[in-house]
């Protein structure tokens, strides 16, 4: 099968986004896959080192996510490219301006076209002064996903939702988790030593995107609260965005570690205990699988990866959605159940397990040929 992916954003960028999407291209690709990505150029291009093939446009960063850039492109140009190398199907990933120029191209030519719902950006007008466009977004998203022969959602609960907003032909892709690179082995001394924590401190962590929409600021006040109650406790934040320089500022001794990847960013998760996730705007929460396999407490809303992977009290917390008085509650519970940290860990560990890649790529290509009736 000749399969191409449309997005606007991917690897090397940091985000749940890029790297499921990395991880689906290199899964179809051992199962002899012709692969090609068109994405936009990035702000600093390296070499492709792996053996996909890559069609490059032109990119202009996107309104207040300036790390990640709109891919600018024509129809024409890409019914030119799939004229002469005409895909299986298209798989467009993104709705901006370059997945928008791809389903125009695929109809045009009548190529099988799916799409999938990655982001709530619908949701971000309210964090970004920009509550009018809530609606409009949303009509847009729905308009866009339903010219495609079916959208894959990553959770039980987005497609319900989705699918009472007027969203059809509905399918599920989990997410899957390294269980290998994340993992509770990975826990640094000498890291947490560089944190100010020894062996018994409690170490709690975020990690993500520092912005509006990701509720870190709820999650830094949740710290301050459990400081009153554990004062040797100690809050890392690893990641950026436009929210840090006010909240160092703010929280000076919160330890903010910056962007990490690969073996740091997992030695920075194994190195914590419980994990601070208060989001409210994933569509899965590719962290919250990263966080358990690296054996840390996570403490969630009850949807999303939370819903599907936490059992309440057991090997993490979960609360009512949005509900920020419960969210809070259960951390000062967790705290007063210090003794139960280690069972909840392995517990934790032990529940992500069999999420793997692999089998997310198996159940992605069965759906496929039912939609290409292939």
């Amino acid at each position: 099968m000749n399969y191409h992916l449309v997005s606007e954003t991917f690897y090397p960028e940091t985000n749940g986004v890029s790297m499921t999407l990395h991880r689906l291209l290199l899964g179809l690709q051992k199962k002899d896959f012709e692969t090609t990505i068109i994405r936009p150029r990035q702000k600093s291009e390296q070499a492709n080192q792996f053996t996909y093939k890559e069609h490059l446009v032109t990119g202009i960063p996107i309104p207040y996510y300036p790390e990640l850039r709109f891919g600018l492109t024509t129809t024409n140009h890409l019914k030119k490219i799939w004229g002469d190398e005409r895909p299986t199907v298209v798989h467009i990933a993104t709705e901006g301006p370059l997945g928008l120029c791809a389903l125009r191209a695929a109809k045009a030519l009548e190529i099988p076209v799916i799409s999938s719902f990655h982001t709530n950006f619908h949701q971000y007008g309210k964090y970004y002064k920009l509550p009018f466009l809530i609606k409009a977004a949303f009509a847009y998203l729905r308009y866009f996903h339903n010219r495609t022969r079916a959208t894959y959602a990553p959770s039980n609960d987005l497609i319900e939702n989705l699918k009472a907003a007027g969203f059809k032909n509905l399918r599920k892709m989990e997410r899957g988790v390294d269980a290998q690179l994340f993992n509770p082995s990975k826990r640094s001394t000498d890291l947490r030593l560089s944190w100010g924590a020894n062996k018994e401190t409690p170490v709690f962590a975020y990690v993500g995107r520092i912005a509006s929409e990701k509720n870190i600021p709820f999650a830094l006040k949740c710290f301050q609260e459990i400081k009153k109650q554990l004062p040797e406790a100690i809050m890392v934040v690893v990641g950026d965005g436009p929210l840090r320089k006010e909240l160092e500022k703010k929280y000076p001794k919160v330890i903010f570690c910056g962007l990490q990847k690969g073996e740091l960013l997992a030695q920075h998760y194994a190195s914590s205990d419980v994990f601070i996730f208060p989001s409210i705007t994933e569509t899965f929460g590719n962290v919250v699988t990263e966080a358990m396999a690296s054996g840390l407490i996570v403490a969630a809303y009850d949807y999303a990866a939370g819903k599907l992977l936490i059992e309440d009290g057991i090997n993490g917390t979960v609360a009512s959605f949005d509900n920020k008085e419960h969210y809070l509650a259960n951390l000062i519970q967790l705290i007063s159940k210090r003794a139960m940290w280690p069972a909840m860990r392995e517990k934790s560990r032990a529940r992500i397990e069999d999420i793997s890649w692999e089998s997310i790529t198996n159940n992605y290509i069965a759906n496929l040929k039912k939609d290409l009736s292939w």
